[in-house]
């Protein structure tokens, strides 16, 4: 007797599990159609999130505090952002920069921002518009930083989540040392 037959029952059943599998995935990719071909494009997935709540203070009156997310920018809002004088900012590090950085970017290391946020602060104004990068989507260098200039005042920060590489690959100008 052959050790890897099945019984007819067996094999009605994985048979079964098999066809259950193939149908809950063509649901599952027919409902998220948009989102996956937007992950496959290169395109944004995510959504900002913006909440406001109201925080009651014992000694003093009620104030409205928001908690506000930096936004996401696609590439081709950003002509329409430079050309209306947004300024780019590098999150990614020091090495990075030098070597090859979206023209026009200026640096700012998400890690060496304790080191450089006063003076960044004093050179770049806080209503200025801001569009942070950094190596692309998965990278949360870019939202990092965005989160933490919002926190210190800064009122219109974007994100561009495809940052470096799809900038690079769209053939965009680049700036820096390498090629």
């Amino acid at each position: 007797m052959n050790s890897l037959s099945l019984s007819p029952s067996l094999r009605r059943i994985l048979f079964e599990a098999i066809i259950l599998c193939a149908l809950s995935a063509a649901v599952g990719l027919s409902l998220n159609f948009k989102l996956i071909f937007n992950a496959f494009s290169g395109k944004s997935v995510s959504t900002p999130v913006i909440a406001a709540s109201v925080v009651a203070e014992p000694a003093a009156e009620n104030s409205v505090t928001a908690d506000v997310f930096p936004v996401p920018v696609e590439l081709d809002e950003l002509d329409d952002l430079l050309s209306a004088g947004a300024l780019l900012i590098d999150s990614r590090n020091s090495v990075d920069y030098q070597t090859n950085h979206l023209a026009g970017a200026i640096s700012l290391p998400l890690g060496e921002l304790d080191q450089d946020l006063e003076n960044f602060k004093k050179e770049v104004s806080i209503d200025q518009t801001l569009v942070i990068y950094c190596s692309g989507y998965g990278c949360p260098d870019s939202f990092d930083l965005g989160a933490r200039l919002i926190s210190e005042g800064y009122t219109d920060v974007l994100i561009y989540e495809g940052g470096f590489p799809e900038w690079r690959d769209a053939g965009r100008p680049l700036a820096g040392g390498g090629k």
